[in-house]
């Protein structure tokens, strides 16, 4: 069975979210600067600290949020052409396939390294920087999990 795969924007941009915070790197470095924030907090409430250096965890707070919610996954979609055209998605038990005007792409399912659903997409790794994002929309739900199955098992 084939599955029309087109790809929404507003969806995109939140599915690269997902992907940016999931990556460990940028994980890492959120723990440390809310450990700073609350750390400069709790300092500045004790009066141990001047309100600059709180006011400087705030800012970088901000600015990450910003670069890692918004900007990151803005240019992301603009740089890639592949969320602005439509595939024909296909899957069986030894591999899945992707078809569009543009060319093809076929994998096993022994090729990919993980994967994890976010509420609009099943997101497939193949490595630690290299995904592809599939749309949940036109696929059934019976074919949505049967396609979990798969992932588990393989």
């Amino acid at each position: 069975m084939s599955y029309l795969v087109q790809y929404q924007k507003a969806q995109v941009l939140q599915a690269l979210r997902y992907h940016f915070i999931k990556q460990s790197e940028i994980k890492t470095l959120m723990i440390v600067v809310n450990v700073y924030a609350i750390a400069t907090g709790v300092l500045l409430f004790l009066k141990k600290i001047r309100p600059e250096l709180f006011l400087l965890g705030s800012i970088l707070w901000i600015v990450l949020l910003l670069l890692f919610w918004y900007a990151m996954p803005a240019i992301f979609y603009r740089k890639a052409e592949l969320f602005k055209q439509n595939w024909q998605f296909s899957f069986d038990q030894e591999q899945a396939n992707l078809y569009s005007n543009i060319g093809s792409a076929q994998w096993t399912w022994n090729e990919m390294t993980h994967y994890f659903e976010s509420p609009n997409f099943f997101h497939f790794y193949f490595g630690p920087k290299t995904f592809f994002l599939i749309p949940k929309e036109n696929i059934p739900f019976e074919a949505q999990h049967e396609l979990r199955g798969l992932l588990k098992h393989k």
